[in-house]
């Protein structure tokens, strides 16, 4: 199977909300696409995933810097349609993210995983990624 991975230009950024939504669908559609154009304001970035022309998978980018990493990739909300997975495409997607990471100057990528997605934190430690800590949130009232 001929999988390919390609940047979504900016002004067509809209083409996954439908999978933004596959990933949560507790989200309205009006508030993704409030906080997709902000986030795309602040330097968010997609590599999609096709099979053939069909967008079978995304995986947000964001290119950070912080003191203990320095400049790094983060992938954010990877996703893959169900009836596209275990067949390798995450492991071309590493290779991809890497080269991808490499052209931008980063010394390193660092994600997040939810701790209840056992196969996404499998996934991610037999692909050498290191647990390094917890991601904590705390919801804010208003």
């Amino acid at each position: 199977m001929e999988i390919k991975f390609k940047l979504i230009e900016k002004d067509n950024m809209d083409v996954i909300l439908p999978i933004f939504y596959e990933l949560d669908s507790s989200i309205p559609e009006p508030v993704l696409k409030a906080r997709l154009s902000e986030m795309i304001n602040n330097g968010y970035e997609c590599v999609g995933i096709y099979h053939e022309d069909e967008l079978i998978g995304i995986c947000g980018l964001w290119i950070l810097i912080k003191y203990y990493v320095g400049r790094h990739l983060e992938p954010d909300n990877v996703y893959i349609k169900p009836e596209y997975r275990d067949q390798g495409i995450g492991k071309k997607l590493d290779t991809w993210l890497k080269g991808f990471a490499l052209s931008q100057g980063c010394e390193a990528i660092e994600l997040n995983c939810y701790i209840n997605n056992e196969k996404g934190r499998n996934y991610w430690e037999t692909n050498e990624y290191k647990p390094i800590g917890i991601h904590y949130q705390k919801k804010l009232d208003r």
